[in-house]
């Protein structure tokens, strides 16, 4: 028995790290647009999006419910496998982290326990139809929808404000881009969140302290809101970098529509119980902004390295989480290496970011190498876009790459990245 009081234990701390990393990997989700337009500074942003977070994990258990009695089966299932599965999702967030690549915290964690349950008990263990009609199904279209969304968006707000004068227009959108990003954040927690709390309650029933299919208890509920909180605090700014300035060049009016979009399609989510990734919605958001613009420009480079990361997180987390499944299950002394490897993986991965920081100070730089040409795709979807609105002539909306008609006579800020 104390060592299964042990083992839940290192199984509760261990999710509580994930729900961290799980935090900063993810705060570009709603920050990014947001920090990149100047609509906020960086610190502001992120703290506002910590404390939004902590509130949505309040609001409901329903995807905990998928995760905790829905994925996989819980009868047989040992905490060791719990444990197997949070060092695959752990080690993949860090990995994408240093990358800089928005992949989905999401399917790592489901990648983990799929992984780590079949490598213990066999394919029985992992209930097919929850993961297709839950979390791949999802996956597909939710990117989709909101990427559509806000391509109809961004047009209509171009259309809207054509009369209008740049600069009350952009100020206006800034304003709109602040409660756009405080909803997403809200939208977050209360998706993400709530997948740590599934692990967590997942863990208390294989190990025999909570009845079959309990809601989270309350102080999973708090720790968990708070994790994820922190982790958004000190912010992913690398992840930030690559979605604010990466994959496309936003205006004020852009982001508020990325940021509307990708809100309600979350919290639509959240709702039905459905785990999908808010990386891949508010990805797919910010895409179907900068296309909705007309001349706007999508970097398909960075986008195509995201989604390969998209498509092989769910395996490569499963695949780790299942090497780890193999170490723990031969006993306690399994446990102890598995976690000196994931110990020792987040110690190398930090040592190697390092090398090459970015914080709020740098964050909205870009290097040259980023800037690319538009693509057959932009160019044709640019051609039947309304043309945008006014002239703005602030000169924080200036654009890395040469912007169109309407921004590209304004002079380059000084000391700005070109």
């Amino acid at each position: 028995m104390e060592h299964i009081t042990l083992l839940l234990a290192i199984v509760v701390v261990t999710a509580l790290v994930f729900d961290f990393t799980n935090g900063f990997h993810d705060t570009a989700n709603a920050m990014a647009t947001t920090i990149s337009t100047g609509a906020m500074k960086p610190k502001a942003a992120v703290a506002m999006s910590a404390v939004l977070n902590l509130v949505g994990a309040f609001l409901s258990v329903e995807v905990a419910k998928t995760i905790s009695g829905g994925l996989v089966n819980e009868d047989g299932l040992r905490t060791e496998v719990i444990f197997a599965a949070l060092v695959g999702a752990i080690l993949w967030n860090l990995l994408t982290w240093l990358l800089g690549l928005p992949s989905s915290s999401s399917h790592a964690l489901y990648g983990g326990l799929i992984g780590a349950t079949i490598a213990s008990v066999g394919f029985s263990g992992v209930n097919g139809d929850v993961v297709v009609t839950k979390i791949l199904l999802p996956a597909i279209a939710a990117p989709i929808v909101a990427g559509l969304a806000a391509t109809a968006a961004t047009r209509l707000t171009y259309k809207l404000g054509t009369n209008v004068d740049g600069k009350t227009s952009a100020k206006g959108y800034k304003a709109g881009q602040i409660a756009s990003a405080g909803l997403v954040s809200l939208a977050h927690g209360t998706n993400d969140a709530q997948k740590t709390m599934g692990v967590i309650t997942l863990a208390l029933v294989t190990g025999g302290v909570l009845g079959a299919d309990a809601d989270p208890p309350l102080w999973v509920i708090v720790s968990a809101g708070l994790a994820i909180a922190l982790g958004t605090y000190l912010g992913g700014w690398r992840i930030i970098r690559t979605m604010g300035k990466g994959l496309t060049d936003l205006q004020p009016q852009q982001g508020f529509a990325a940021q509307t979009s990708a809100a309600t399609v979350i919290l639509a989510s959240s709702h039905l119980g459905f785990g999908l990734s808010t990386t891949q919605v508010c990805s797919g958001g910010v895409m179907g902004a900068g296309l909705g613009r007309k001349g706007g420009v999508v970097r398909w480079s960075t986008a195509t390295r995201m989604f390969v990361a998209w498509g092989v997180t769910l395996p490569a987390a499963g695949l780790v989480a299942a090497l780890a499944e193999s170490i723990a299950k031969q006993g306690s002394w399994g446990v102890a290496v598995t976690g000196a490897i994931l110990v020792t993986g987040c110690a190398v991965i930090w040592k190697l970011s390092r090398k090459d920081v970015v914080d709020h100070n740098n964050v909205n730089d870009v290097d040259v190498e980023t800037a690319e040409s538009p693509g057959v795709v932009t160019t044709a979807i640019a051609a039947v876009t309304p043309p945008p609105a006014a002239p703005v002539a602030d000169a924080e909306l200036s654009s890395v790459i040469p912007a169109p008609s309407d921004t590209a006579t304004e002079p380059a800020r000084p000391g700005a990245s070109v």
